[in-house]
């Protein structure tokens, strides 16, 4: 049976993205002085203006005006014709600390969960990341979209941008590209014919070449014109492209964003930790595709529901890898942020092109593979 799955990714100046960056640049410079900062922080981007809101309680202290010119003016929003940029924008901070309600179910030796909720973790050995093949081109695709502009291959491209997968897969198995779609922010006076040529030669065929066929089709900037994009363009907020940050689609989503979050909420903590599971299921053997749902309640360390799907590429019962998970994995808050080292920081760099599938975080470690595979007597 062939069916068709599609997903997509947003280069770092896209007006979400760049929300996201602003939100855990803040955290990663609290929790860099204060480990045990309570950080939630939301942005919002909009043409000439930037808000910052939240709740934050810490003993560190950062200049929130700084951190976010700073992130928009690495992004590449530093010159005044875009309609955007670092210098002129005004950056509008309303932060407070965080509830003495929430605190107390948190702030505890055996620390609880900072709210209820649900997360996924989700792995496969189609690609050596061991992600889906539709989102890791995906996101390849805008990185090299952020590359080229950033090198002067083409010097034409702007920050903003997005990019689109289409994979054709028979029997479970990814055979094939159908669609390519990019879209680039671009200067004014370039043509359309040559943002096609130039997107398919230098930023397609390097990472696509080999799943595309006469058949693939492409569709390259399809409005015919993209010059006014970023914030001017289209108003961005923290936490609004949770499908591109995790799986593209493929699997579940529990529903809670990630940047702008402390470790102490477990929508972002505990989604890693279900990542890293998930990843070593998959790298042991044990099954070539795996999802895993780990459910949460407030002030409570012990997740209240573990659910566990290999789609039915499992090689022993799903019964038994629930028990070796439940045996090596410790899903409590505190044991995620020490098994995972979570107190670092290390949240910016998850804020563009997925948090999952980069082998520079904690949580895309497959140390725990080789025991789970022997207890497995695999």
């Amino acid at each position: 049976m062939k069916k068709l799955i599609t997903s997509e990714s947003v280069t770092e100046g896209h007006p979400d993205k760049i929300c996201d960056q602003i939100s855990d640049a803040i955290l990663d410079k609290l929790i860099g002085q204060d480990p045990y900062s309570r950080v939630a922080v939301e942005t919002l981007a909009t043409r000439g203006l930037i808000i910052v809101a939240g709740e934050v309680t810490t003993e560190g202290y950062v200049d929130v005006q700084k951190t976010a010119r700073e992130v928009i003016k690495k992004v590449g929003y530093a010159n005044p014709k875009y309609g955007f940029d670092f210098d002129s924008c005004a950056v509008l901070v309303a932060l407070h600390e965080q509830s003495p309600d929430i605190a107390r179910g948190v702030v505890k030796e055996d620390l609880g969960a900072g709210d209820q909720g649900l997360v996924y973790g989700y792995a496969t050995n189609e690609t050596k990341e061991m992600m889906p093949l539709p989102i890791t081109l995906a996101h390849k695709l805008t990185m090299k979209l952020a590359e080229v502009r950033k090198d002067g291959t083409l010097p034409w491209v702007r920050p903003d941008g997005k990019s689109q997968v289409t994979v054709e897969y028979e029997e479970g198995q990814p055979k094939r590209i159908d669609t390519i779609v990019v879209s680039t922010q671009h200067d004014p006076n370039i043509k359309n014919e040559t943002i096609k040529e130039k997107i398919i030669e230098k930023v397609i065929r390097p990472f696509c070449g080999e799943l595309i066929d006469k058949k693939t089709k492409y569709f390259i900037n399809p409005t015919g014109r993209f010059v006014i994009g970023g914030p001017p363009g289209d108003t961005g907020l923290t936490g609004r492209k949770i499908i591109v940050d995790t799986y593209g689609g493929v699997g579940s989503h529990g529903g809670g964003a990630y940047s702008g979050k402390d470790p102490s909420k477990v929508d972002r903590s505990a989604s890693y930790m279900a990542r890293y599971i998930a990843k070593n299921v998959v790298a042991s053997g044990l099954a070539d595709k795996f999802e895993i749902q780990i459910a949460y309640a407030i002030g409570v360390s012990k997740p209240v529901s573990i659910m566990i799907d290999s789609k039915g590429t499992n090689k022993i019962s799903e019964e038994k890898i629930l028990e070796l998970i439940e045996n090596n994995f410790d899903m409590s808050p505190s044991g995620i942020i020490k098994t995972l080292n979570l107190r670092k920081p290390v949240y910016e760099k998850t804020a563009t092109y997925g948090h999952f599938g980069r082998n520079a975080f904690p949580w895309e470690k497959t140390d725990v593979a080789k025991k789970l595979k022997n207890e497995a007597g695999l």
